[in-house]
């Protein structure tokens, strides 16, 4: 396919050389008709990730286009069949089985079997492969086994009913055993080898990954538009931070589709022809856990103070205009199964409530900017952020507005951005160095409550407990909430769990996380896969 080249748009010159669009023109189908085969999907995401293939939800949506999984979710939120054909679990829970599809073959040319499934498994929990994969499955997952070439068994130390379901995220991607084993760390991060329909052709730092068409692909999902090869020749992954640039470029037919649109621009993109997709992700919200083991955030009557001083729901109402759905509940979004509508509206704005709680636990002084003190002290607040990793322009718009809204009360909040690399190597990780932790999780059930809120141990530390504190009897509902089959009663114990985070103001949500995509009315098929909302380009194709 030959692209058509154009004139780079009039936007700024900086915004354009990141785009870096000159040496690759949006695509265009290759024959006549109502529909196309071919062409190069030129696509624009905001971030980039250190790998394709990891344990951040950048990586996931990269990865879920060049490697298979296990399972699909579907719209309904049940696990369909992908490289596993079926699968079983014995009456005590332990012991999964897998009966993979005959005759697929990574695209080094290797088979895919029940010895290469169980490596993967093995690579992710035990051998480093991948933290995410360790967070969901650590302290469940014994071992898994080749049974026979196209079988295998997952054994677990305890009952995981929800297991299929957490197997359709992402970050349990398969890859090939073989390159896995002989080819360097470097190679499988930038160029991972799977079974998907897409393979990377070239990763150009800083600028563009290229997927090129798996030609002989046919392992599609049971919920995928159609069988065999992609539609597409190629996609060209571009990395643009800004998201005024990305929508210009859309709309000036730079790219075909854009990632994370603005809400300030959702309406106008809209009006101007593009399909827009919306997607609130499963999991745990954008919202704010307190550090209850040090600072002022170790009385409960402060936490709740704070609650109480922010009006959040009109905050993100107007930060968000109707595109970004508010969210109280701190433990797990509206769109996850088992949410809790009492735990979403455990605080609602009320600044006498905060100020008579702030006098209550001693912080009655005043500075003269109207920040309270306490024994000489005053209640200032750190709270960093991943300033366009973590949270996108709309987040932080929304939390300067709640550093705003807690001042009335007394409050001092400091807000630090921190860029990715500063974020993601460790600073403010510790409890000396924050008091708040905004941020979120995606998942598919509310079991994403235990990555979150699992006890940290000397033998088995949890670095995703924003708390810095452990609690035993938090711990103890979720973990029978995870092992309990029935899914009624399962939600009821996530839902309890939920309200003691609320009850004790552990964190409060703020608003749920989107996955958004803006569409060229010439491309049809671009999906948001149902786990996390990533955009797939499989059953993606042009149109006249």
């Amino acid at each position: 396919m030959t692209a058509r080249p154009r004139a780079l748009p009039a936007f700024a010159t900086a915004a354009a050389v990141a785009v870096a669009l000159a040496g690759c023109a949006a695509g265009t189908p290759t024959a006549a008709g109502d529909a196309a085969e071919g062409g190069t999907i030129v696509y624009a995401h905001q971030q980039e990730p250190a790998c394709v293939f990891g344990g951040w939800i950048e990586q996931a949506y990269l990865s879920a286009n060049v490697l298979d999984s296990l399972l699909s979710l579907d719209e309904d939120g049940t696990a369909v069949p992908w490289l596993a054909e079926e699968w079983s679990v014995t009456d005590d829970g332990l012991h999964w089985t897998f009966t993979l599809k005959d005759g697929v073959t990574f695209t080094d040319g290797s088979p895919l079997t029940a010895e290469a499934v169980a490596f993967n498994f093995d690579h992710w929990v035990n051998d480093g492969g991948n933290g995410t994969a360790l967070a969901w499955l650590g302290g469940y997952y014994e071992q898994a086994t080749a049974i026979d070439e196209l079988t295998l068994q997952v054994d677990l130390s305890r009952p995981y009913p929800r297991l299929p379901e957490t197997l359709t995220q992402g970050y349990f991607g398969i890859q090939s055993q073989q390159a896995l084993e002989t080819r360097s760390d470097e190679e499988n991060c930038e160029a991972p080898i799977g079974t998907g329909a897409f393979v990377v052709d070239h990763w150009d730092r800083g600028q563009e990954i290229v997927l090129t068409r798996n030609d002989d692909y046919a392992s599609p999902p049971a919920n995928a538009g159609h069988t065999g090869p992609a539609h597409v020749e190629e996609v060209v992954w571009k990395f643009v931070a800004d998201p005024t640039t990305r929508v210009a470029a859309l709309k000036s037919g730079e790219v075909d589709a854009i990632y994370d649109v603005p809400a300030v621009q959702w309406a106008s993109t809209e009006q101007a022809g593009f399909t827009l997709e919306k997607y609130v992700t499963g999991g745990r919200p954008q919202q704010l856990t307190f550090n209850t083991a040090e600072g002022p955030f170790t009385d409960e009557r402060v936490r709740q103070a704070f609650a109480y001083s922010l009006d959040r729901e009109a905050l993100v109402e107007t930060i968000g205009r109707g595109v970004i759905p508010y969210e109280g509940n701190g433990g797990v979004s509206q769109s996850t199964p088992g949410w809790s509508q009492k735990a979403a509206d455990r605080y609602s704005f009320d600044l006498d409530r905060a100020e008579a709680l702030l006098d209550e636990a001693g912080w009655t002084g005043t500075t003269g900017d109207g920040t309270r003190t306490k024994d000489g002290e005053a209640l200032e607040i750190v709270l960093p952020y991943g300033a366009g990793s973590i949270i996108n322009a709309d987040g932080a718009s929304i939390l300067q507005g709640v550093q705003e809204q807690a001042k009335q009360a007394g409050f001092k909040v400091d807000l630090i951005p921190v860029p990715q690399a500063e974020l993601f190597s460790g600073a403010y990780g510790s409890p000396s160095e924050r008091d708040i932790y905004p941020g979120y999780w995606t998942a598919v059930t509310s079991g994403i409550l235990y990555v979150n809120w699992r006890q940290s141990t000397p033998e088995s530390p949890n670095y995703n407990n924003d708390s810095f504190t452990n609690y035993p009897e938090l711990e103890a509902i979720i973990l029978e909430a995870n092992s309990t089959a029935d899914v009624d009663a399962q939600n009821a114990l996530y839902a309890e769990a939920q309200e003691y985070i609320a009850e004790h103001a552990l964190a409060i949500g703020i608003y749920d996380r989107l996955s958004t995509l803006a569409i060229s009315p010439e491309l049809e098929g671009v999906k948001q896969e149902h786990s996390q909302g990533g955009p797939t380009f499989y059953d993606a194709r042009f149109v006249d």
